[in-house]
């Protein structure tokens, strides 16, 4: 099937004697094809099934499991590992093992809430010992009010009467107070020391004195202390010993729990069970003739799509209940499907975007970034992430993924003639002593040595170029092409008119997807066909092209178009507002009729939603101010950092003490500025790229709502499947 589509779908009902279950559910779990629906017992005569025996043990070793994983950070093996190897040693000693280090994990979290103890007493200890009190004088007495805490400010005796007995002390900038007072005077005393911002210390139950406490609780401090860092190497070690181990034994323990516990997702009777689930047609046979020795009944329907009835309609009558999304089985492509699940799986039936991603999105990220040295750090950043990736496939897609960014950037650098910020051909204009340029006899200007610092680059370009120009080729409606392209000189305006066309046909692309779509599956609202596709897509695609011929013909040049009337106005403004005209008007019979919007409202909606037609293909010219902003801002580090510190070192005899300092600042300085550069390069071409698929393009057409398909079976990462 082509790879605009996603997988055709099928509905798989099996039914069997229900001491073959546990069979059927093996056999589909090492098929890994069927995404089971679960059972939401609504049907007469059939229950929920029961856990296989095996679950509550598996569970148990898997909770375990769980928790050790929790607790260390593991790395599984670089290659993948045999069933057999790990599930031999969960039967043996290795539940002892993980026992064993939450034992000494269970040690450590104790550990760690008696030293948190003893630190909480031992601060409140050295306040106590400043006073040089003894712990059972500070509390206990009959007709003596105590208050012991800290002040802002030292308490002098006369100011709390003759009643009272002060004791003062400060430890660094603390200031410890102990205060003794006649308990019918306490609350004017305790009023007063409020006022001196007295903070109460909460006294512990002891005797004896805070010194002496204080150095026990030091010495019990360092005794757990050690403990403590005993046990953590002795928990790294066996991470060092098992963690690989630990990680493979999880992935086994979470297979076999799936499949223990698979029947309470299935339906049973008293003597039978019955499996309902999608699968991909193209694996239809293998799974009924993998069934057939397990089920006395399997059956695979296609699933067909009722025209108009893949959506949720206005009063719900034609709603169809759909399959989840597989993708099609792609190489190159795939990494593409990050950002397709990044906004949700197409709804089925409709057009995947992914394959034309892999051409546009590195094509508007390649266009924004555009610097040949940019593009070789991304292409390897992305290289080093396959290397490190081992069996995390979602790694390994993003890698892949950056060599694809990388490889547009590094192809438009070429196109423009960029590396690093320089541009590879910088030649300087002869002029004559009046400053104007010197001429030849053919009107040609004559230019002088490329003073680029990467100027050698030039000969990877297969032919002469004058001062930097190659060939050009005029297309007509605006559109110049040069090579090579010079997007931050003479070719700016060229390049921001080029990026406007690229918003053009890539929104003309989506609502022709739109069309499509609509055109044979409808368009959610119970509206479907050739007459429901040209209101909701073809009026905006008229709409889309009307604008292009009005805004070209009203700001087209003589010479640019050469179409015009004999009174000089433009041929094609008059038809370009005619179909604009015609488009509202349209548009407003498809907000009434497709989307239930009141007549009169839609006289002065519709116009609005039309001119939002244009920031939409406006949008695109981020492709050129995005790149132009990056360029000008490693440009600028250039010229401010680089190029000095290139001058002192041509100069080195002659060179200051001064100047030995700065080079290496120069040089630090750019070297940031480039990294800034590209990091700046990676996030913000990626942001802008994205916008414009996931907000520009997939608007004119994208549906979201596919689930994904999640076929039942293991998931092999460390351990091969059974």
């Amino acid at each position: 099937m082509s790879q605009v589509n996603t997988q055709q779908m099928g509905r798989l009902i099996a039914a069997g004697s229900k001491d073959k279950l546990s069979d059927a559910i093996v056999a589909l779990a090492q098929l890994n094809a069927l995404h089971i629906l679960d059972y939401d017992g609504t049907e007469e005569g059939f229950s929920l099934g029961s856990p296989d025996p095996e679950s509550e043990k598996v569970g148990k070793l898997l909770v375990k499991a769980r928790s050790a994983a929790s607790i260390v950070e593991m790395e599984g093996p670089e290659g993948v590992i045999h069933p057999s190897k790990i599930r031999k040693l969960l039967s043996e000693d290795f539940p002892s093992k993980i026992d064993d280090l939450l034992d000494k994990q269970s040690r450590v979290d104790d550990l760690e809430g008696q030293i948190s103890s003893l630190e909480e007493e031992e601060s409140t200890m050295e306040l106590l010992a400043s006073l040089d009190i003894d712990l059972e004088l500070l509390v206990g007495y009959d007709s003596i009010e105590s208050f012991v805490g800290i002040v802002t400010e030292p308490i002098h005796d006369e100011s709390l009467g003759n009643s009272s007995v002060v004791f003062n002390s400060k430890i660094g900038n603390i200031n410890v107070v102990a205060v003794f007072t006649k308990i019918e005077d306490s609350r004017r005393v305790n009023e007063k020391l409020e006022r001196a911002g007295f903070q109460p210390i909460n006294l512990p139950i002891a005797m004896g004195s805070p010194s002496a406490r204080l150095e026990e609780i030091r010495a019990t401090n360092r005794t757990l202390q050690n403990e403590k860092s005993t046990i953590e190497k002795s928990i790294e070690s066996w991470v060092e010993s098992n963690g690989k181990d630990l990680a493979c034994g999880l992935e086994i323990l979470e297979r076999d729990h799936d499949v223990h516990t698979a029947p309470t997702r299935v339906a049973v009777s008293e003597h039978a069970f019955m499996i309902d689930g999608w699968i991909e047609m193209k694996r239809s046979d293998e799974v009924i003739n993998a069934l057939s020795k397990f089920c006395l009944h399997s059956e695979i329907k296609q699933f067909e799509m009722i025209p108009g009835g893949g959506g949720h309609g206005h009063h719900g009558d034609h709603h169809q209940e759909m399959p989840p999304i597989s993708y099609q089985e792609r190489s190159m492509s795939k990494p593409m499907e990050l950002l397709t699940d990044a906004v949700g799986r197409p709804a089925y039936g409709r057009i995947d975007p992914t394959i034309f991603m892999f051409v546009t999105y590195p094509l508007f990220f390649g266009m924004m970034l555009g610097d040949m040295a940019y593009g070789m750090v991304t292409m390897g950043l992305g290289w080093m992430i396959i290397r490190k990736s081992g069996p995390n496939e979602l790694m390994n897609l993003g890698g892949k993924f950056l060599i694809y960014i990388g490889l547009g950037t590094l192809i438009f650098g070429y196109i423009y003639a960029e590396f690093a910020g320089w541009e590879i051909f910088l030649y300087e204009k002869a002029t004559n002593l009046d400053g104007s340029y010197m001429k030849e006899t053919n009107g040609d200007y004559i230019f002088l040595e490329n003073h680029s610092p990467v100027a050698f680059l030039a000969n990877l370009y297969p032919f002469d170029l004058k001062g930097g120009y190659g060939p050009v080729a005029e297309l007509g409606y605006g559109v110049t092409l040069s090579f090579p392209f010079h997007r931050v000189g003479s070719h700016l305006e060229d390049l921001i008119v080029l990026t406007i066309y690229v918003g053009f046909f890539h929104v003309l692309a989506g609502l022709a997807i739109g069309f499509r779509d609509i055109l044979i599956h409808g368009n959610g609202h119970g509206g479907v066909g050739l007459v429901c596709a040209f209101f909701e897509k073809g009026t905006w695609m008229a709409l889309l092209i009307g604008g292009w011929m009005l805004a070209y013909g009203f700001l087209g040049s003589p010479q640019q178009m050469g179409y015009l009337s004999e009174s000089g106005s433009n041929a094609m403004v008059v038809p370009g507002a005619i179909i604009v005209l015609s488009s509202v008007v349209l548009l407003m019979w498809t907000l009434y009729k497709y989307h239930g919007v009141p007549f009169p409202i839609n006289i002065g909606l519709a116009p609005i939603e039309a001119v939002g037609m244009m920031p939409t293909v406006i949008s695109y010219v981020r492709l050129f101010a995005v790149g132009v902003v990056g360029v000008k801002i490693a440009e600028t580090g250039n010229h401010m950092l680089f190029e000095p510190m290139v001058d002192i070192l041509r100069t080195l005899s002659e060179a200051s003490t001064t100047d030995y300092i700065l080079i290496p600042l120069l040089l630090i300085g750019w070297m940031s500025v480039q990294a800034f550069a590209i990091i700046l390069g990676l996030f913000s071409p990626n942001i802008h790229a994205a916008r414009l698929h996931f907000v520009e393009w997939m608007r004119q057409y994208y549906d979201s709502s596919g689930e994904e398909f999640r076929p039942f079976g293991p998931k092999p990462k460390y351990v091969e499947a059974d």
